[in-house]
């Protein structure tokens, strides 16, 4: 359950803390005092979207934080998934900054927001305006279905995606391969490939090796002057080799009166014989600057080769393993015919598989729809709404036949819940028959029966009291009041009979010093809720009974909780 939150620069709120009963709690106020500020904090621990206009005027950050405790630790084992340490208590630190950036961390652990969002969602669900419209989308109403109907349909739903994965990978296989036209067109294509790699028989760093060759060719005039000039100046008239031998034996003359002496004209020496040899390997350059037309014509064609192939194929080092690939495929696609009936045969027989699992999860999805149906009607009985009548639609399925593009990882059902609401009116889609006030109770009755809101340990309503008042606002303050036994239930309401149900209950308002607007949040004692659900009810400053009226409610409201 969330035990506590602290709240800082969100919107009108510049600080707030929050602590909540493990039952009932109720958030009220004047319109536009900030109720929806608490919801916006609540949602930015589930993950929600942050905008950067949720920050306070002026301020250049804030934060939500939240307190959540467990009866266990095994209820957070799997945040090990995440490298969170699982513990009896989880703190959720949502950061947010003037820039847009946030930071969040779990534990003290950073995790990204679609983490938080996973997390999250294993303990707190949200009821407000966005559920609504979900609810009111046919696509939503098959995974309500089968949320409801429990562990036999999640186990098949898990068998029918796994076979369904195996099927697509099987059919995608089969249609790479395709049918004898198409193969032969690919080793067609295949074929030339190879034969234009291999007859090209590319060397490593040979594309390096033909640039240096055509640069030296296209500076060969400017390379033979400098060859000629350093050979002159080594071996020609004058030429410095005979001053190097010269002064090697000049110093040799003198060697045995020092060292000094005999090491330098050890130096000496070598460096004339170290002149000689470059004054040669000059030489050998000089003869080969004369190239041939015929060279550089052949080196240019070749780097046209070159460029074609890698233009085609990409890096030119990467041609041996692209080729060893090009031939393996070719020799799979040889021996296709066997390969291919092999393929659709097994396509054939998952389709098949498929089929079946697709047709026994329609099976207990209907079974699972009669009994969901039954749930819904009694339980909008006791919400003021008897007379309903409610059906879950199921299309046809499709024929084995033309099976193949009529199904997914779920099934190939259509399922789609229809509602009369009132008698002489027919079954309609909800999207086009609910009010507000139906869609209100519609949804709070699928809370209190299907598995999808179950295991959760605090429920949020938001605007669940929308369009609804008088004896049908008491039986939703029943239904809030009967949940809250088993889970935690924090609900944003304007109706006297649900704040009359409150175990712990907010008051919400708006304050100004005539330059600043805060939004306040105290917590109400007893007699502040008597005065809150008086205020509510709007007969205070009325009526002189108005305060009686609301404790008697409040007292009536008690006693029915003591009963649960």
């Amino acid at each position: 359950m969330l035990e506590r939150i602290r709240i800082k620069n969100l919107a009108l709120v510049r600080e707030a803390e929050l602590g909540f009963s493990d039952r009932l709690n109720v958030l009220t106020g004047e319109t536009g005092a900030g109720k929806s500020i608490i919801v916006d904090a609540l949602m930015l621990l589930m993950g929600g979207k942050y905008d950067r206009t949720m920050l306070s005027y002026g301020a250049d950050g804030g934060y939500v934080e939240g307190v959540f405790v467990f009866s266990s630790p095994q209820k957070t084992a799997f945040l090990d998934e995440y490298g969170i340490d699982s513990e009896d208590e989880i703190v959720v630190l949502r950061r947010f900054y003037a820039d847009g950036k946030n930071d969040v961390r779990i534990n003290g652990r950073t995790v990204t927001v679609k983490m938080l969002r996973s997390v999250m969602n294993r303990f707190v669900d949200i009821c407000g305006q966005n559920e609504y419209q979900v609810l009111g989308n046919k696509s939503e109403h098959c995974a309500i279905l089968d949320a409801y109907a429990g562990e036999e349909v999640s186990s098949l739903i898990a068998s029918l995606v796994a076979k369904y994965a195996e099927y697509n990978d099987i059919r995608a296989a089969a249609q790479r391969l395709g049918d004898s036209a198409r193969r032969l067109q690919r080793m067609d294509m295949l074929s030339y490939q190879i034969n234009e790699i291999e007859r090209a028989a590319v060397k490593s760093g040979e594309e390096d090796e033909l640039l240096e060759f055509r640069s030296r060719a296209m500076h060969a005039e400017k390379i033979r002057d400098a060859l000629r000039e350093a050979t002159e100046a080594l071996s020609g008239e004058n030429r410095a080799l005979d001053g190097m031998y010269a002064a090697t034996r000049a110093i040799s003359s003198v060697t045995s009166f020092s060292e000094e002496y005999k090491s330098l004209a050890e130096r000496l020496g070598s460096l004339a014989v170290e002149a000689e040899d470059i004054s040669q390997t000059i030489d050998g350059y000089l003869s080969e600057v004369d190239l041939d037309e015929n060279d550089i014509e052949e080196a240019e064609n070749r780097l046209s080769v070159l460029r074609t192939l890698k233009r085609k194929y990409g890096d030119l080092d990467s041609l041996p393993e692209l080729l060893a690939k090009l031939n393996s495929e070719y020799a799979q696609l040889a021996d296709g015919d066997e390969e291919y009936a092999r393929l659709k045969g097994e396509e054939s027989r998952l389709l098949g598989e498929c089929y079946d699992l697709c047709v026994k999860l329609s099976g207990l999805r209907k079974e699972a729809a009669k009994r969901l149906e039954k749930d819904v009607k009694a339980e909008l009985a006791g919400l003021g709404m008897g007379n309903s009548e409610f059906t879950v639609a199921f299309g046809a399925l499709p024929d084995r036949e033309c099976f193949a593009d009529a199904f997914g990882a779920r099934g190939a059902d259509d399922v789609e819940f229809l509602l009369s609401p009132n008698p002489g009116q027919p079954m309609l889609p909800l999207v086009k028959i609910i009010s507000g006030g139906e869609m209100s109770r519609f949804m709070l009755a699928l809370k209190v029966i299907t598995g999808r809101y179950g295991g959760v340990d605090t429920m949020i309503f938001d605007e669940i009291d929308t369009g609804i008042s008088g004896k049908t606002g008491l039986e939703v303050a029943e239904k809030l009041a009967c949940i809250s036994r088993s889970a935690q239930v924090l609900c944003v309401t304007h109706l006297p009979q649900i704040a009359s149900m409150a175990d712990c209950q907010y008051f919400i308002e708006k304050t100004t010093d005539g330059v600043t607007t805060n939004s306040a949040v105290r917590k109400l004692d007893r007699a502040g809720m008597i005065d809150e659900i008086s205020r509510l009810s709007g007969a205070d400053g009325v009526s002189a009974n108005a305060k009686r009226a609301a404790e008697e409610l409040k007292n009536w409201s008690d006693e029915y909780k003591a009963g649960l």
